[in-house]
């Protein structure tokens, strides 16, 4: 007889592993399913990657997380992650991709999950998936040439090449700093007039006096219209004048955003317009499908930028309290 889960988690992200942990507390069993490693999206972050949240801001389950610095970098925080697993002993399947999310058809309040590898009963349903899977695509010709990265890993690749960075947010920012200096004929393409506000307050001075002092170029109100083995073209936005300059690498930080394919397969409603939002309770988490509940920076939809883990790591308790709550009356009856 196959084991029906209190609750089964997608995502072993900081927020999945929050959710199995209050349902650890709660006496809950569980279940968390990641398609990747522990964390996998933060494994995924370039190599140098200094987080904007302080330590104690991305802490989960209780474990103190100690930095080297006023602000973690991406080694650090794996480490703690890993940490926090070894102390909290989850049941975390990884390698395991969700493939779907249905009713179960002979009894309507147990979900049957799908995974690449197995097939589970499950109460309750947490979606922790993030959205650092699916890049922003320019739609563009060359865009599908393999110099075009959408993912920004190790500066080291780029040195002594002609680098064009597309972007004016944190990674972008990043991507070109970094390139530069290691030696990388940088250009940066922003489309608005000016580096975006979120960029790290200690990184803006920065890249706005290389800019000034003309270390990386970089065109303001601007977009790439074509990418060619050898170059690409950068249009004005205000005037559409091209120019057509030589490139080996571009580096397009154009964001990310949820699976939608995903969502809209297991039943989650999606708002109509263009940030398609999903449909959730905001003091429960719980989503139109009755026991399904959401978690984490997926609650934003296309607004990737409204959760983080510091702000969404309390979605873990609202939702589990529900969960308990639910659970318990259940039992009652």
């Amino acid at each position: 007889m196959s084991i029906i889960y209190d609750t089964l988690i997608i995502g072993g992200g900081p927020i999945g592993l929050a959710c199995g942990i209050e349902a650890k507390k709660k006496g809950l069993s569980h279940i968390i399913l990641e398609k990747g490693c522990l964390v996998n999206s933060l494994f995924n972050y370039p190599v140098n990657m200094t987080f904007f949240s302080t330590s104690e801001k991305l802490e989960i389950g209780g474990a103190p997380f100690v930095s080297n610095n006023h602000r973690p970098i991406r080694r650090e925080a794996l480490e703690y992650y890993r940490r926090v697993q070894t102390t909290w002993n989850l049941n975390v399947h990884l390698f395991e991709e969700v493939i779907n999310v249905q009713k179960n058809i002979k009894n309507q309040e147990l979900f049957t999950v799908t995974s690449s590898k197995e097939s589970y009963q499950a109460k309750t349903i947490v979606v922790a998936t993030g959205f650092y899977d699916i890049p922003n695509l320019m739609d563009i010709p060359g865009e599908e040439l393999q110099k075009v990265k959408h993912y920004y890993d190790d500066p080291h690749l780029y040195a002594f090449t002609d680098v064009t960075v597309i972007g004016g947010a944190n990674s972008a920012i990043d991507a070109a700093l970094e390139t530069y200096r290691k030696g990388a004929n940088v250009t940066l393409v922003i489309k608005d007039a000016e580096i975006n506000d979120r960029v790290k307050y200690w990184v803006k001075p920065d890249i706005e006096n290389r800019i000034k002092e003309g270390s990386i170029k970089c065109y303001f109100q601007s977009c790439v219209t074509d990418i060619t083995p050898k170059t690409v073209t950068i249009k004005s936005i205000e005037n559409d004048d091209k120019v057509v300059i030589p490139n080996d690498f571009v580096l397009a930080m154009t964001g990310y955003q949820p699976n939608f394919g995903f969502l809209s397969k297991i039943g989650i409603q999606l708002s109509d317009d263009t940030l398609k939002k999903p449909f959730y309770n905001e003091d429960t988490h719980e989503s139109n499908v009755e026991n399904l509940y959401l978690a984490g920076v997926v609650c934003g939809g296309m607004k990737t930028n409204s959760w983080f883990i510091e702000n969404s790591r309390v979605h873990a308790e609202m939702i589990y309290q529900n969960i308990e709550e639910k659970l318990n009356n259940k039992t009652k009856v």
